[in-house]
């Protein structure tokens, strides 16, 4: 009997394995998923080059939507970032973007942080890095922050 009851462990053991490595991927992800479409692939990679800052979100920076795109959007205003070095695109005007997004950068959720063209992260990310003082070094190294005198000459 004990013999039996291996041999239907190994069975279920081998047969559970065998679904999981042809039903999902590496990240337990359903191979299943929807592809990317090359247009929409296309049109984010054309977004992501508008600006070297660039937030999808759902809402806009002035009405976000969610409190998590609302948090993303102080945190970079608190880090000091060129309203003239941003770009936010509201993935809830469009269902494509929304979807495609998550593919292209491989991250489930939105809002979503882009700095010189490269995916930084979510809202926790952000929040990290923010808190630990790496947001500062990154978005002061890639020259988004604004100038020291820059908001006395707009005064004027």
């Amino acid at each position: 009997m004990a013999a039996r009851f291996s041999a239907v462990s190994l069975l279920r053991t081998a047969t559970r394995t065998t679904l999981q490595t042809t039903l999902l991927t590496p990240r337990n992800r359903p191979l299943l998923a929807r592809l990317l479409s090359d247009q929409t692939r296309q049109a984010i990679d054309k977004a992501v080059a508008t600006a070297p800052v660039v937030l999808f979100m759902k809402g806009t920076p002035e009405a976000p939507q969610c409190g998590f795109s609302r948090a993303s959007v102080q945190i970079l205003g608190m880090q000091g970032v060129d309203p003239a070095k941003f770009a936010a695109f509201n993935v809830l005007e469009d269902d494509e973007l929304r979807q495609g997004i998550k593919e292209y950068s491989d991250w489930p959720t939105i809002p979503q942080l882009y700095l010189a063209g490269e995916f930084i992260g979510g809202c926790d990310i952000l929040v990290s890095m923010h808190q630990s003082g790496e947001l500062a070094k990154l978005l002061a190294k890639n020259g988004v922050l604004f100038e020291e005198g820059e908001s006395e000459k707009t005064d004027a």
